[in-house]
């Protein structure tokens, strides 16, 4: 009798071990929500449409770099969707705007060619908290300077 009891009680003992190391071992992140995804996407058309950008495919991906929304304006070519999401992707996983890989790889570092993401300008991370919760990327308007202002625009848009 005492065997089983004491052999409950170190069970029991372990259970709660266990669930105390598995809780230790989770972290808490945010990510951005369909309708924050919307909110960025608007902020960036309305920059877009003030500023007189000929066109622009806006897309905005979580913090994993997967796509959340996206949205062509009229006149896009059609490929910028396609650039547009891996900008952000790339923007989203680096942590960093796109251009600033761009830069690097201009400056020399043209190892950063072999990494498989796109480094151009125009993906900016969306952060709230201090922490990236996603990414807009911007490709299609008169200029890859353009496409990072409407991309900075959306990427300030009030979401919580």
């Amino acid at each position: 009798m005492k065997t089983i009891q004491i052999t409950a009680i170190l069970s029991f003992t372990a259970m709660v071990l266990m669930a105390q190391a598995a809780n230790a071992q989770t972290i808490s992140t945010k990510n951005i929500s369909l309708e924050a995804a919307k909110k960025v996407v608007t902020e960036a058309v309305k920059y877009a449409k003030a500023n007189n950008a000929p066109g622009g495919a806006i897309a905005v991906v979580d913090n994993g770099g997967n796509l959340i929304y996206l949205e062509r304006l009229d006149g896009t070519f059609p490929a910028a969707s396609e650039v547009s999401i891996k900008k952000a992707n790339t923007a989203a996983l680096f942590k960093i705007p796109s251009a600033k890989l761009e830069n690097s790889i201009n400056g020399g570092r043209q190892a950063l060619i072999t990494v498989g993401h796109t480094f151009l300008q125009g993906g900016i991370p969306i952060i709230v908290d201090g922490q990236v919760v996603g990414a807009i990327g911007v490709s299609g308007a008169a200029s890859a300077q353009q496409d990072e202002e409407i991309a900075i625009a959306g990427s300030k848009a009030k979401i919580d």
